[in-house]
């Protein structure tokens, strides 16, 4: 029995995708839910962002933006998982569907790039630009469907972020380079 308790368990490479895919999904379901309302702009500070930079960072390209794609469609089926509990059709075409949209294109973004980040300034890079790609996404989004022109949908869906959204590319950074041996 002390055999079987102290053998390692062997887990595939399919197996550790998956696995990872869904700790990502279930982290930024979990950083949707870590949420501050703004009350001069219709979208929410969350902290998505650090696990949607993560995930493209951990499992690449394709897993990390999997992983942002599966989340967005429970949330489009009906599981109450977007920022405020929020579901849906209606959920994904209102004022923060785009930024759920520039989830998985940033982190298919990292995956694809972080070959060429061989240090932490590097990686931060990709990361902050990984984050301009929500914020834009969001912004074009909010700018289409709000009937904004590019400045206020600037205003409202980008500017109020860029000082949150540098700190969270900072601190995904450390995590990413602290454990990304370990992984």
């Amino acid at each position: 029995m002390e055999t079987i308790l102290n053998r390692d368990i062997a887990v595939g490479a399919p197996a550790r995708k998956v696995l990872g895919i869904a700790f990502f999904l279930s982290a930024t379901v979990l950083g949707a839910f870590v949420r501050i309302p703004l009350p001069f702009t219709p979208v929410p500070a969350t902290l998505q962002t650090f696990f949607v930079l993560l995930a493209g960072a951990y499992l690449g390209a394709g897993a990390g933006a999997s992983s942002q794609v599966f989340y967005i469609a429970l949330g489009a089926a009906g599981a109450p998982i977007f920022s405020g509990a929020a579901c849906g059709l209606a959920a994904l075409s209102g004022p923060t569907g785009g930024y759920l949209l520039g989830f998985a294109a940033a982190a298919f973004m990292i995956g694809a790039l972080k070959k060429f980040c061989g240090s932490f300034t590097l990686t931060l890079a990709l990361f902050c630009l990984a984050a301009l790609v929500i914020l834009l996404s969001g912004s074009l989004w909010l700018k289409a469907c709000l009937g904004l022109a590019w400045p206020a949908a600037f205003k409202l869906g980008a500017a109020p972020f860029l000082a949150g959204d540098l700190f969270k590319a900072c601190a995904a950074t450390s995590v990413y380079w602290r454990i990304k041996k370990t992984i």
